[in-house]
């Protein structure tokens, strides 16, 4: 019944449209004015999934051989950064054939390889490219018009907004990325961070990483940048709640060692075997927790007392304040052969457990294949 509910809940959830659908509207809106001499105020696309898709034309003004549309950004019931975003579309005749597109200001540009769009271009990934393109072709031939057409993105408020995304990280400055892969957001969606996080680790890989660390949120991040001075910017990636999918990726992508660093909440899960560890995925086992400091030597009344825990951070502070320090370079070790079953081996795999303000817990290192009886540790 739980799950139904929430299933229900999801669905009741409004659904948003992309940056790339709005620039593909304001384009419309845009072309059409060019065209017509008449201000444009609403428009239909056809979004990427085959959807018919109604947007508001924001702001609408008319030069003289130029048009400028406007669409607000409606991310529905999705927690977005561009949520509001003015996304402007300037569109003017050009004397050379066929269609030119770039970004105006607040659209950033790309300055680092291994994303899609090559170093150097506005950061309008592939498929808001070809919907607007498409969306142009469409126009012109409706009014059987063969002329060539220059369209500029511009985000009034794009550089701010960049702040607010893994942007600059990835090599993209002065602004956001015009994105979206369906045209539409769901709400709620994880396709959109766990793209992120396979684009982050391909910038990485793309920029010469081969030691990747993986953390899962902010905090983490900060304490391992600390822990890893030596290495690019680029090596740090914050994979959220997706550690067998991150991992997974970075295998592919040719990385030879990843570390790990996160607290006991997260961390606890991936000792069990849980490779998403999102806090309705699943709970901590704290019977798990018990057995794994008992081999670290808790007496039967610590090891009750981790048992009856409020959570994996007291289980912790538990076997912290007991002196058994064990428990953490166990528990880091148990991380380390669940990733490496998760990805099947070949690949190094380092864990580091630490602490709210980054004071370092515990550590471990294995690497090995899947048939080994046990992995290697160091």
């Amino acid at each position: 019944m739980k799950k139904q509910a929430e299933e229900q809940e999801r669905k009741e959830l409004r659904h948003g449209y992309t940056t790339g659908a709005c620039a593909a509207a304001a384009t419309k809106a845009a072309l059409l004015s060019l065209i017509t001499g008449q201000a444009v105020h609403e428009v239909e696309i056809v979004l990427p999934v085959g959807q018919m898709a109604s947007f508001s034309v924001d702001q609408a003004q008319l030069r003289e051989g130029e048009a400028e549309c406007s669409v607000i950004k409606d991310a529905g019931d999705d927690p977005d950064a561009t949520h509001g975003a003015r996304i402007v579309s300037t569109v003017t005749w050009s004397e050379e054939p066929g269609i030119r597109l770039d970004g105006g200001p607040g659209v950033g540009r790309v300055t680092k390889p291994g994303l899609p769009v090559p170093v150097g271009e506005a950061a309008i990934n592939p498929v808001p490219r070809k919907m607007i393109r498409e969306t142009v072709r469409e126009v012109l031939s409706s009014f059987a018009i063969k002329r060539g057409v220059q369209v500029k993105i511009s985000v009034p408020d794009g550089e701010e907004i960049a702040k607010k995304t893994l942007n600059e990280r990835l090599g993209i400055v002065g602004g956001i990325s015009i994105l979206g892969t369906r045209g539409i957001v769901v709400p709620f969606s994880t396709a959109a961070y766990r793209a992120s996080v396979a684009q982050a680790i391909q910038v990485a890989r793309a920029n010469g990483c081969r030691h990747l660390v993986l953390t899962t949120g902010g905090s983490s991040e900060k304490a391992a940048m600390k822990m890893y001075p030596e290495l690019r910017e680029e090596a740090f990636i914050q994979m959220g709640d997706f550690v067998g999918f991150a991992l997974k990726h970075a295998k592919r992508a040719g990385v030879s060692k990843v570390t790990l660093v996160g607290m006991m909440g997260k961390f606890s899960k991936v000792a069990q075997g849980v490779m998403m560890v999102h806090s309705k995925s699943a709970p901590v086992d704290f019977d798990f927790l018990a057995r794994i400091a008992e081999k670290a030597g808790a007496p039967p009344a610590l090891a009750a007392q981790v048992r009856e825990a409020n959570n994996a951070t007291h289980a912790g502070q538990l076997m912290e304040e007991a002196g058994h320090d064990r428990f953490f370079t166990l528990l880091c070790e148990q991380i380390c052969r669940q990733c490496l079953l998760q990805v099947e081996g070949g690949i190094r795999i380092e864990t580091i457990l630490v602490k709210m303000k980054g004071a370092e817990l515990g550590r471990a290192e294995m690497s090995g294949e899947k048939d080994e009886g046990d992995w290697h540790r160091r």
